[in-house]
Parts: structure tokens; C-alpha cells; sequence
């Protein structure tokens, strides 16, 4: 009887051990994670541009194939203000520019940077060919005025009719704004507001941001050994996903992810694939840190 109870005991023991033991590799895991820097920028709002890519057809993209992305902002009750946006020749959107403003939305939407290439059967192909389309998406964390200083100077402010396609006024009063910023030769168009003011006061937004994200690619570049964002090697040329819509299939291309359910991420149920992508980031920073 004694020898039945020990080697009992002796099983759940062996159990428990084990189970310790994998309790014991997931905290410390867990500890490395919780241990490395936080990115500076996680919690900032931000300004994220789509651009049609080299394809006459691309101009769609901008506006029909990123729907998924206001729409996971509207979940998670973010602000999503349209800063402004431009017909291609072709019809469709050749560039939208948004200010997703609330809670880290930096942290859950800086791993949507890069190329995107979509694949679909429009409604006028008769013959079912799959056409390809390609989007280039940037993500800047938006810049506040202690980030950075602009000597008025250096801008020059100019106010004009906001116009429509094929440049018709759409406003009797002028209220779009152009700014120039002589130093980089930049220029931000801020139109869609009807107060001059706001108009104004978002192509700042714009230009802060970006010369925000100039200056830190410039640091990025003196420092070459860190990689130069959170994913991969940081590149917008990259190809970083792919919406297939005749297969159902989303595949991103950092991490080898496959899913089966467009229909759904097109409705914004996008945190399955963006835990995926931050956990990646941080086990490649972790990995980093004790190599």
C-alpha cells in the first residue's frame, strides 16, 4: 500500500514539477518583454498616409480597400478626421491623408506601414481576371509643438479656393491653405475643413509630423545597427501584405501570417492580426537584448 501511495506521489509530483517549470519559462518570457523600452511615440495620435501606388488602377485602393482601417478605429472609438484627399485621372482616390487621434493608437497602427498590394475582380471584368493594385501607407506619430520648432520664417502661408475635380471652386470663400516650408522644400494642402482656421491648424498638424519623422529617419541613419522601425527592416518599399479577395485570404508578409476571413477584417477586426504582429516585434526585441 505504501509503495502504491509513493509512486503516486511521486507521479503528481513529477506533474507539478513540470507544470512549474513551464510557469517558470512563460513569466520569464513575460519579464523580458515587460523589460524592454517602451517606444516614445506608443501613445501618440496619429497621421497616416495612403497613396495609390504605379497602377493607373490603384487609385481605389486609397479609398475602397482601407476601409477596414476606420472602421477598427471606430471601435475603438478613436477620432478619424480626413485632413485631405485628391482624385487620380483614372477615378478613385490617389491620396488620403487621416488624423486618427485617442488612446496609443501609434501602438496598434504603426504595423500597417509599407506597401499593400490588393488582388480582386472588379465588377467590369467580364472575364474574371484577377487584377492587382498597390498602396503605400505611412504612419506618423503626430507631432506636438515641443516635439519640434518651426520658425515661422521659414513657412510661407498661402490661402486659396478649395477645388474640386478638374479644379472647380467648391467654396466662394477661400479657405484651404497651403504651406511651404523653404528649408525641405515641403508642402502640405489642407482643404476638406470649412474654416480657414482649421484648415490651417491641421496643415501644421501635417507638416510637424513630418518633419518629425524626418528628423528621427535622420537619427536612424547615423545610428545603423537599430532597425528603423517596429517591424522588419522599416522600408516603405516593402511589400509588407497582401489582400487576396478571390481566395479570402490576408497574408502578412513579415510573419508569415495567413487568414481566412476578409470579410470580417474588412469590417475592422484587425486585433488578432496586430497581436500577432506586436508579439513578433517583441519577441524579435527580446531575443535582441540577450543575444
Amino acid at each position: 500500500m505504501n509503495e502504491k501511495l509513493d509512486a503516486e506521489m511521486l507521479t503528481m509530483a513529477k506533474e507539478e514539477a513540470h507544470q512549474l517549470e513551464e510557469k517558470q519559462s512563460r513569466l520569464e518570457e513575460e519579464l523580458k518583454v515587460a523589460l524592454l523600452p517602451k517606444d516614445p511615440n506608443d501613445e501618440k495620435n496619429i497621421i497616416m498616409e495612403i497613396r495609390q501606388g504605379g497602377w493607373r488602377r490603384s487609385g481605389d485602393i486609397c479609398g475602397r480597400a482601407f476601409p477596414h482601417v476606420q472602421r477598427y478605429a471606430q471601435n475603438k472609438r478613436w477620432n478619424v478626421d480626413v485632413i485631405s484627399s485628391s482624385e487620380s485621372i483614372g477615378g478613385g482616390i490617389k491620396e488620403i491623408i487621416l488624423e486618427i487621434s485617442g488612446h496609443s493608437v501609434f501602438s496598434r497602427l504603426k504595423y500597417e506601414r509599407g506597401v499593400h498590394r490588393v488582388q480582386r475582380v472588379p465588377t467590369t471584368e467580364a472575364s474574371g481576371r484577377i487584377h492587382t493594385s498597390t498602396a503605400t501607407v505611412a504612419v506618423l506619430p503626430e507631432a506636438e509643438e515641443v516635439d519640434l520648432t518651426i520658425d515661422p520664417k521659414d513657412i510661407r502661408i498661402d490661402i486659396f479656393h478649395s477645388g474640386g475635380a478638374g479644379g472647380q471652386n467648391v467654396n466662394k470663400v477661400a479657405t484651404a491653405v497651403r504651406l511651404t516650408h523653404f528649408p525641405t522644400g515641403m508642402v502640405v494642402i489642407c482643404q476638406d475643413e470649412r474654416s480657414q482656421l482649421q484648415n490651417r491648424l491641421k496643415a501644421f498638424a501635417v507638416l510637424r509630423s513630418r518633419l518629425l519623422d524626418m528628423e528621427t529617419s535622420k537619427q536612424e541613419e547615423e545610428m545603423s545597427s537599430m532597425r528603423r522601425s517596429q517591424v522588419g527592416t522599416g522600408e516603405r518599399s516593402e511589400k509588407i501584405r497582401t489582400y487576396n479577395f478571390p481566395q479570402d485570404r490576408l497574408s502578412d508578409h513579415r510573419i508569415g501570417l495567413t487568414l481566412h476571413s476578409l470579410p470580417r477584417i474588412m469590417q475592422g477586426e484587425l486585433d488578432a492580426l496586430i497581436d500577432a504582429l506586436a508579439t513578433d516585434d517583441q519577441t524579435k526585441k527580446a531575443a535582441g537584448r540577450t543575444a
